[in-house]
């Protein structure tokens, strides 16, 4: 039997509970989950690459399943090809998050139609989450435990407080 080999990319700037939710759920699926870490040119990080394959890589060190975390700086589906992956796991929250992935996995798809896309919805109480407003939020002084781990907090509000911002 083979290995069902899936991969959850992402920026995480940083990784928050819902992200948590579906590379715990996305592990279930799979027999091995690769988390590739990778930079959005459209994003504009608080976080760099080692930092933030560093959080994810301690926020998922107690997870159930076969779980890696990588590095990927290229097409998706180059990184997912190369990991041996036969699914992409994606999270949606709402009907934007829809819309845009299912147009990437429709591109993904004439790249490389053996590997599949596959979303998972976040839990209901984890949908508004979002990396870019826990940044946003955090730099207008917010409270942000209820969307990160008490770790990711620590480090954000320390990253606000180097960036000049209210976060302590």
């Amino acid at each position: 039997m083979t290995m069902r080999v899936g991969v959850y990319p992402g920026t995480f700037d940083p990784i928050t509970l819902g992200h948590m939710d579906i590379l715990r759920r996305g592990a279930k699926l799979v027999d091995r989950l690769v988390i590739g870490v990778t930079t959005n040119p459209s994003k504009d990080p608080m976080f760099d690459d080692d930092e933030r394959f560093a959080m994810v890589q301690r926020e998922v060190a107690d997870c159930e399943g076969d779980i890696a975390v990588v590095h990927f700086n290229s097409l998706l589906m180059d990184f997912a090809e190369r990991e041996g992956a036969t699914v992409i796991i994606r999270g949606l929250r709402a009907v934007a998050d829809f819309e845009y992935e299912f147009q990437m996995a429709g591109m993904n798809q004439q790249l490389n139609d053996t590997i599949e896309t596959v979303f998972l919805m976040a839990d209901v109480a984890l949908q508004p989450i979002a990396s870019r407003l826990v940044k946003e939020i955090a730099l207008f002084g917010g409270d942000i435990r209820k969307f990160v781990t008490p770790a990711v907090e620590r480090e954000v509000v320390a990253r606000v407080a180097e960036l000049g911002g209210k976060g302590e």
